[in-house]
C-alpha cells in the first residue's frame, strides 16, 4: 500500500508531504488515520532536539485512532475494526513485561519515534495492545456522540494521566494538585475530580483555568499572577479547609517546564507524593534531600500500559471524562503553521489533525 506522510527531514525545517511503501508484517496491521494529536513530546522532537530513536527522515505523531484496514499473519482478526493505538506498546513478551513493568519495555514501539507516526494517511504498528472502540454509531454505546478522531487523545493525553494517578494511588477525600492544567493535566484534573479527589489546578494561561473551573478543578490558581510563596500558602489553606493532611496530597507535575517542576518539588509536604509527567529538556535545580526529610515519594511516570486503555476508553464513552471542549480539529495539510502556533502557545486546545488528502 502506498501511504502519504508529514515527514521531518530536518529538525525544524517545514515538514513534507511524501509518498512510502507500507506492509504490515508478522503481528503488525495498518491503520487508515482518522485522526493524530498533537503532544508537547512531538514539539520537543521537532524544536528542542529531543532525540528520537528512529533516524530522520521520520514521520511524527503518537496520539493515534483509526480503522485497521491491513493486517499481517496473526493479526487478521483485527481487520475492519476501529481502534485507539497506544502510545506506548511494550512488546509483551520480554522479563520487563512479564513482571508487569511494560513501561519499561526494552522492544516497545512509540509511534512517532521508533517507527513512522501517526501524521498520515496510514500508520503501520503491533497489533499487540490496540485498543478496540465499539460502534460510535450506537447510542447506547457513545451516547455524547463522540466521532473517531476526537478519541485519538486518549493514546497519551488522557491515558498518562490516568496510569500516573493510579500510581499515585490517590483516593477519594485526598488532594490532587495539577501544576499545568493543559492537555495531559486538564484531562487529569477531569480523572481525579471524578475518584472523588480535591483538586487544584495551576496554570500560566487564565482561559484553561477557567474551562476547568466547570470540569473538576475546584480551586484554580494562576502562577502568572501568584509567586511560589502565595500558590504554596493557597494550596495550604485548602488542603486545611477540607482537612486533607499532606501525607495525603499528591501533586502532579504535568506542564513540563522548568518552572512548574520547581513549583511542583515545591509543593510537597510530608508523606507527600510527586508524579513526574511532563518532560523538558532543561535541566532544573533541585533539593534532592526535601525527599529524605519529607519522607516523600517522586515518580515518573512513562505513557500508559495497553491493558488501562479499556477502561479508559469506558470512561470517555459514558461522558464520565468530556473531550469535546478541551480539543479542536485541524487539517493535517495544517501541520507546519499547526506546530508553531502550538509552540508559540498560541492554542490552549489539544489539537487534533485528521487527514485531508
Amino acid at each position: 500500500m502506498k501511504i502519504a506522510s508529514w515527514t521531518v527531514r530536518e529538525l525544524g525545517t517545514p515538514m513534507a508531504l511524501m509518498e512510502r511503501e507500507v506492509v504490515p508484517s508478522e503481528g503488525e496491521v495498518t491503520i487508515e488515520i482518522a485522526g493524530c494529536g498533537v503532544c508537547h513530546t512531538d514539539l520537543g522532537f521537532y524544536y528542542d532536539g529531543v532525540p528520537t530513536r528512529h533516524p530522520l527522515p521520520l514521520t511524527l505523531g503518537h496520539e493515534v485512532s483509526g480503522r485497521v484496514v491491513e493486517a499481517g499473519e496473526g493479526a487478521e482478526g483485527w481487520v475492519g475494526r476501529d481502534v485507539v493505538v497506544p502510545a506506548v506498546i511494550p512488546c509483551g513478551v520480554c522479563a520487563a513485561c512479564r513482571a508487569g513493568e511494560g513501561s519499561i519495555c526494552p522492544e516497545q514501539i512509540f509511534p512517532g519515534n521508533d517507527v513512522h507516526g501517526g501524521f498520515a494517511s496510514h500508520v503501520s504498528v503491533p497489533a499487540q495492545g490496540l485498543c478496540p472502540v465499539p460502534d460510535l454509531g450506537d447510542s447506547a454505546c457513545n451516547p455524547g456522540g463522540l466521532d473517531l478522531a476526537t478519541l485519538s487523545v486518549i493514546a497519551d493525553a488522557v491515558s498518562t494521566p490516568y496510569q500516573a494517578i493510579l500510581r499515585s494511588g490517590l483516593a477519594a477525600g485526598d488532594l490532587a494538585v495539577f501544576v499545568g492544567a493543559g492537555g495531559v493535566g486538564g484531562f487529569g484534573v477531569q480523572l481525579a475530580s471524578a475518584l472523588g479527589a480535591h483538586v487544584v489546578a495551576i496554570d500560566v494561561d487564565a482561559e484553561r483555568l477557567a474551562a476547568l473551573g466547570e470540569h473538576g478543578a475546584h480551586l484554580r490558581l494562576s502562577a502568572q499572577e501568584l509567586d511560589f510563596k502565595a500558590l504554596k500558602r493557597a494550596v495550604a489553606a485548602f488542603a486545611a479547609e477540607h482537612e486533607v493532611p499532606t501525607w495525603r496530597c499528591r501533586i502532579f507535575e504535568t506542564s513540563g517546564s522548568p518552572a512548574g517542576q520547581k513549583t511542583a518539588f515545591g509543593l510537597l509536604g510530608r508523606g507527600g507524593f510527586l508524579a513526574v509527567v511532563g518532560y523538558t529538556p532543561a535541566k532544573v535545580e533541585l533539593r534532592l534531600s526535601n525527599l529524605m526529610a519529607l519522607d516523600a515519594t517522586a515518580r515518573g511516570n512513562w505513557g500508559c500500559l495497553p491493558e488501562h486503555y479499556p477502561a479508559i476508553l469506558e470512561l470517555v464513552l459514558a461522558g464520565k471524562l468530556q473531550l469535546g471542549p478541551f480539543v479542536e480539529k485541524r487539517p493535517l495539510s495544517s501541520i507546519n503553521e499547526t506546530f508553531a502556533a502550538v509552540h508559540a502557545h498560541e492554542v490552549s486546545r489539544r489539537v487534533i489533525l485528521t487527514p485531508d488528502f
